[in-house]
């Protein structure tokens, strides 16, 4: 193997479709090739071989779909370029912030969230919910892989991704930009749906297993928890982020 593969039809058709990507070369079967079609196609040199040429660019056992995308990581963002001013609404009284859970802006704060597949769910997710941005820190995160790509079905090349030397400062980067700044945690002071004010939200996620860092959580406005049943301690940090963005996109 070299250099960075993508693999699977969705991760490779979101890479071919984001100009910011760098895309080198494909190898690829007949029906991937059907299936991606030539407008992304020309996009790259590609060639078209059976499935076990594309497997033997990839991990051992990579669900590749009959297709592998040789290309570049993508380059750095910063918050403040993924950031856009919010949208306004023009009528008879003027401009106004948005209300709804729909149009406020979230941002994914991910504090120390290392698994690719818990990752890449997550990016899934925050594409569904039309997430802004995801802050991952720029250790303790996973790197750009297939494996993450594959996991965020897509979703890799769609919601910005944002790496940062330091958890806190970003969000006193976001407390200045007006986000309510929420931790979810088992031992939160109440449930999201009490929590979940108008306006713009940076959701910080945790890893399941030590969870939400105390200097990071003393940069947040709040604690919250999603309500489960007491058969269960917690739930996968994945679940628990759709969860959370549906209370928060509900109107």
């Amino acid at each position: 193997m070299d250099g960075l593969w993508l693999y699977g039809l969705h991760a490779v058709r979101a890479a071919l479709a984001n100009p910011r990507r760098k895309v080198k070369r494909a190898i690829l079967t007949a029906r991937a090739a059907e299936e991606l079609g030539p407008k992304l196609l020309g996009r790259v040199r590609h060639e078209v071989a059976d499935g076990d040429a594309v497997s033997r660019v990839l991990p051992q056992g990579a669900v590749h779909q009959g297709v592998a995308l040789s290309c570049e990581p993508l380059a750095g963002r910063k918050l403040a370029d993924v950031l856009q001013p919010p949208p306004t609404r023009s009528g008879s009284a003027g401009s106004i912030s948005p209300q709804g859970g729909g149009d406020r802006r979230i941002v994914l704060v991910l504090d120390q969230i290392s698994d690719p597949h818990n990752a890449g769910a997550i990016l899934r997710t925050a594409a569904a919910f039309g997430v802004a941005a995801v802050i991952v820190q720029d250790r303790n995160s996973p790197p750009e892989s297939g494996a993450l790509a594959k996991a965020a079905s897509g979703a890799l090349d769609i919601v910005p991704v944002v790496s940062v030397v330091n958890i806190s400062r970003a969000l006193e980067e976001l407390g200045k930009l007006d986000f309510w700044r929420i931790a979810l945690a088992g031992d939160g002071e109440g449930p999201l749906k009490d929590a979940a004010r108008e306006g713009d939200v940076a959701l910080v996620l945790g890893s399941e297993g030590s969870g939400i860092r105390r200097l990071v959580r003393e940069h947040c406005d709040t604690a919250v928890f999603v309500p489960i049943d007491s058969a269960m301690e917690s739930l996968n940090v994945s679940n628990a982020a759709a969860i959370a963005l549906y209370e928060l996109r509900r109107d």
